[in-house]
Formats: structure tokens, sequence, C-alpha cells
């Protein structure tokens, strides 16, 4: 769909919804084309393909080469999220096409979700929930939780998030120790290089790291090493983790229970995950306050403004 009362000088793609106030200055400053809402995409790309200087998508969708091969007039791809790796950054780089993040305003939502998922998992939130809704208490015994206060946390990536993760842990007398690129000497946390490692010595291991390699971190020998007693969460890309090793160790008690915000192929998710009373679940919903995506929406708005008035975009990667 195409809005005809926006400014015709610049063509911008959304390929996701974004926030309403934000929606409302994208629409007055330029011609605004709403991919997810047409019938047929490709033919919508074939008839204005040529007019698009910017794409606004976000970290999980990306921007498939594909469809960047369908838009010769393309300047930027304003990605409002942190992950690029759904970008293909080389075919971008080769064609001169501006991506930006918005990174840093995400971090504390992000960081948040981690520790809720991990407060829930351990205690059985979610299945207690149920119980009440269902009418079944006190009909239904609950076994016993876990205890957070004290645990053992392992974080897989020591960036931003994770060092938030750290942070926020630290308030439940949690140890930290966590594995990264390499160590970070200004840290006061226990650096371990081999993840194998880290899995065996931890309680709960969480899931920070960066996604631009896409590849899986997370197979059947790391949670073998964490053991039937470890807890898993992710907030960072379900495509770092071998889902169906994930499901196996669930299934068969190889592992205490996991907290899961994303998946590989979002947003259809394993069924097999339903059915665990072990696990939490979320759609993908880390960042999705109204404070944090206002802000990202914002950041997104800067990148274009910035791009299209013939200046670096201040948040390119």
């Amino acid at each position: 769909m195409t809005n005809k009362s926006a400014a015709p000088e610049k063509h911008v793609l959304l390929t996701q919804p974004v926030p309403d106030a934000i929606d409302e200055i994208l629409i007055r400053e330029y011609q605004v084309h709403r991919l997810w809402q047409a019938s047929e995409p490709h033919a919508m790309l074939a008839e204005i393909g040529g007019l698009i200087e910017g794409v606004v998508t976000g970290g999980a969708k990306g921007l498939s080469r594909e469809i960047m091969a369908q838009l010769p007039a393309l300047k930027i791809v304003a990605v409002s999220g942190i992950g690029t790796d759904a970008v293909d950054l080389a075919y971008a780089a080769e064609r001169g096409i501006f991506v930006t993040t918005t990174p840093g305003v995400l971090t504390d939502d992000v960081a948040d979700m981690a520790l809720g998922l991990l407060i829930a998992t351990l205690r059985q939130m979610s299945e207690g929930e149920q119980v009440v809704r269902a009418g079944r208490w006190p009909q239904t015994t609950l076994p016993l939780a876990r205890k957070v206060t004290g645990t053992t946390i392992g974080i897989v990536g020591m960036g931003r998030v994770g060092q938030a993760i750290a942070k926020r842990a630290v308030a439940f007398d949690s140890r930290i120790l966590y594995t990264s690129r390499a160590a970070i000497p200004e840290l006061d946390y226990i650096f371990v290089p081999d993840l194998h490692a880290l899995a065996q010595e931890v309680d709960v291991l969480v899931l920070a790291a960066s996604a631009d390699g896409g590849e899986v971190i997370i197979d059947a020998s790391v949670l073998e090493a964490l053991g039937p007693k470890g807890y898993f969460i992710n907030i960072a890309r379900g495509k770092l983790v071998d889902e169906t090793a994930l499901l196996n160790a669930l299934r068969e008690k190889r592992i205490a229970g996991a907290g899961l915000d994303v998946f590989a192929n979002e947003p259809h998710v394993p069924e097999g995950f339903f059915t665990l009373p072990n696990v939490t679940l979320q759609p993908h919903r880390a960042s999705a306050t109204l404070q944090t995506r206002l802000a990202m929406g914002n950041m997104v708005l800067e990148n274009l403004a910035a791009c299209f008035n013939g200046q670096l975009p201040p948040h390119r990667v």
C-alpha cells in the first residue's frame, strides 16, 4: 500500500509495522510503502522497487539480498534493532548502501527480559499461573522450584547486553562467569575462555552473543555440559542454538529448563516446546516496550534523514 499524501521525493519501504508516532513522521516526510501489507510482495516490488531509496526493517527480519537486488536506487537499510545478521552486509557494502542500527537504547529492556525469563523459569511462574487460571489451585501441587538468589550464572557474549545482565544478576547475589571473544580486564567477573567449561561451572547459561556469524553456538555438547540441574536462557538469536538438541535435552531432562524469547525460524516455533512445563516462551519481545521502541524509531528517523541529506548516518555499521 502506498501513501499518496506523503512527500513524493523520497520513497521508503517498511518491512514491518513501527510505533504510531514514528509512522506519522514517516508518512509526513516520505512516500511510504508497506511490504508486509502487500498481498503479492513480489508484484509490489516489481512495481515500486526502482523508487525505493530507504528501507526500515527489524533486526530479526533484516533485508535479504534478493530484495535488495530489486531496489536499484537503495541508499540505506535502517534496522530498528542491533542485529545485522539478517542483512547481507557484504552485498550492501559492494553497492555503497548504508546499514544502520539503533545501539544502546534497547540494552536495558533485553537485559530485563533475560532476568525475567530466568526468574520465571527457575520459579516455574508460567506453570503456576496456568494452575491458578485453570482453577486447579489448591488441588494441583506443583514441584518445588529452584531458588534464584545465589545462583552461578554464565553469560555467553559480554557486550552491552551481557554486561547489563550481569549487573542485574549481581543484585541477586549471583556469581558471574562469562565467555566472550576475549577477556575484558575492567570487568570484575570470571572469564572462562571455553564454552563447555563455562557450561559445566554454572547453574544458568544465558546466551547474549551477537549473531553476526550466524553459526550454532549452543549445541548438544554444550547442553550436556550444562547438565540436568542447569537452565538455559536465550535473548540473542534462535539460530545460534541447535533447537532439536535443545528440545531433546528438555524432553529427556538432560537440562532442567529453558527460557526462550527467540527462535530459529520465527514466528514458527517447534511445537514440541508447547507441552513442556519446564520451558518459558516469549514471542521475541525483549525490546517491546513503548519507551524503547519510540527511542529506536527516533534513531531510525535520524539515520534516514542524515542519509537523504547527504550526510553520514550517525549509527551506521
